[in-house]
């Protein structure tokens, strides 16, 4: 039997949504397999892989497949992964023309996702908010020209808030 998931089954055992004996009996010997999105290079191959397998499948031959096709399936991220390649290419075939694969207004790529972006904790973000302003204060907490006043806050907060966050003013900073 050969299985295959896009997600981690570990975790899933761990919060309770797959079954630990079902995971042992499938997991005799695993092949992890890096996503399609990871892996563009590999998509002009798998397209002309696709052409040859699925063109004498449908009885259809393809003899070029214009860079600009392989340009657009670049820009797609494959959620899908080479499933969704194979089904594009499928379609691709059935409404090419004069032997050419076409992507016509059917395929609407979305835009690449963005990797997850590093996220810093409000904490953090205030620690550094308030280092900045004390930069510019030179270092000054209270007073007409004090970061106490920039930040809207009485001297004795910002004091309690630096202490909890840990801000001190270094020697480098003097």
């Amino acid at each position: 039997m050969i299985a295959a998931t896009n997600r981690n089954l570990e975790k899933e055992i761990d919060k309770g949504n797959f079954r630990e004996d079902l995971y042992y009996r499938l997991n005799v010997f695993p092949i992890h397999s890096i996503p399609l999105r990871e892996r563009p290079e590999d998509i002009p191959l798998l397209v002309r892989f696709f052409c040859e397998k699925l063109g004498s499948k449908l009885g259809r031959s393809i003899q070029e497949v214009p860079q600009k096709v392989i340009n657009r399936l670049l820009e797609y991220d494959f959620p899908g992964n080479v499933r969704e390649l194979e089904n594009i290419v499928e379609r691709g075939i059935i409404t090419a023309r004069a032997g050419k694969l076409n992507l016509g207004d059917w395929f609407r790529p979305s835009k690449k996702r963005l990797p997850p972006q590093e996220f810093k904790s409000l904490e953090a973000m205030q620690r550094q908010y308030i280092i900045e302003v004390l930069q510019h204060t030179n270092w000054r907490v209270s007073g007409e020209r004090g970061a106490a006043r920039l930040l809207d806050l009485r001297p004795t907060t910002l004091y309690s808030k630096m202490d909890r966050l840990g801000i001190k003013r270094s020697k480098q900073a003097e």
